[in-house]
């Protein structure tokens, strides 16, 4: 069926039959974007590791897997990218290391995939698809402490751990390969990215995750202090900001912030996720000690950069955006826990 007028609208059907790749397309963002690209009738080519531990889900896709195509290749697997890379007009580049505990356990597997595997790609693209355009996903990680707030891209680049310093390498070569070589190239820097088909069996990549896990199970979650404030983007709403960012030339050879409609502090997000959920309580702790030592503190971003470049803003607010949340995790918990 192809997609309808008003589904197509912000883009000017742009996509219709645009062959498209997604990395990292079995994750929580990547699966989200994969699905919209093939609601707006693209020829979607979804490339993953499915590597365990690293969000990689086949549940993400469940209706969609006859409507586009999964290759479960890793981004450090030189000549399986190669392959690929020729013919694709949009390349949406989510294949990463995301847990930050784990970049500091594990620093050199963070550094191949954070930084030398999109390289990689990025040669690639260069000597086989040069007129591809790529949209990178990086993380307000990069920013470490916020020396000011909110924080815009303007403020100081100082991460705290091994994964922010990869995810800014990464970045930096994707902006590089435009003013260099004139690569249409582009890089969100996402604040917390929340929705259905996110992680939940754990803590491993973000912690609002494992709450929704134990409210739905009837339990008890942890607070870790509390009142460290944060802005969360509905999974939604970072899709259609990588769509407008890769029809958009202003945003090629440039960074932007993504952010969200509300600041909360962890403690407001835990009573929010309660009352969703209409179960569950909360216990505040201290931070781990491995863990504050990479804790930046208070974070929500100043995005009026990428808005004033695409017309892109945030629609779904956290009381909806939660709702929606566990509605979904409800009724799919087994394929995610």
């Amino acid at each position: 069926m192809p997609p309808s007028e008003e589904t197509v609208k912000p883009y000017g059907g742009v996509y219709a039959g645009a062959k498209v790749m997604v990395t990292g397309g079995l994750g929580f963002i990547g699966s989200a974007l994969a699905r919209r690209l093939v609601d707006l009738g693209a020829e979607v080519l979804v490339v993953d590791s499915l590597m365990p531990d690293y969000g990689g889900n086949p549940a993400n896709l469940s209706g969609f897997r006859e409507r586009l195509t999964v290759s479960p290749a890793d981004l450090r697997d030189r000549a399986a990218i190669r392959a690929l890379v020729p013919g694709q007009r949009f390349i949406f580049n989510l294949a990463a290391q995301i847990a930050h505990l784990a970049s500091m356990t594990e620093p050199l597997v963070d550094l191949d995939i954070n930084a030398a595997a999109q390289l990689a790609l990025l040669e690639d693209c260069r000597a086989l698809n040069p007129d591809v355009t790529i949209v990178y996903a990086s993380t307000r990680q990069i920013y470490g402490r916020p020396d000011y707030l909110p924080v815009d891209e303007a403020h100081p680049v100082r991460p705290v751990d091994i994964n922010g310093i990869n995810k800014q390498a990464g970045e930096a070569y994707h902006l590089l390969y435009h003013r260099v070589y004139g690569m249409k190239t582009a890089s969100l820097r996402l604040t917390n990215t929340y929705g259905p088909r996110m992680r939940i069996k754990d803590a491993r990549q973000t912690f609002l995750g494992i709450w929704l896990r134990r409210v739905i199970e009837g339990g008890s979650f942890e607070v870790w202090e509390g009142a460290q404030k944060r802005d969360l983007t509905y999974v939604d709403d970072a899709v259609e900001a990588f769509l407008m960012a890769a029809v958009t030339p202003a945003c090629f050879g440039a960074a932007f912030n993504i952010g969200a409609p509300e600041i909360v502090t962890l403690e407001q997000l835990a009573r929010l996720v309660i009352e969703a959920a209409g179960a569950g309580s909360f216990e505040t702790k201290s931070f781990p000690a491995e863990r504050k030592r990479i804790d930046i503190g208070d974070y929500w971003a100043d995005d009026r950069r990428f808005r004033a470049a695409t017309g892109w803003a945030p629609r779904v607010g956290l009381r909806e955006g939660l709702a929606r949340s566990l509605d979904y995790f409800k009724a799919n918990f087994a394929d995610y826990v």
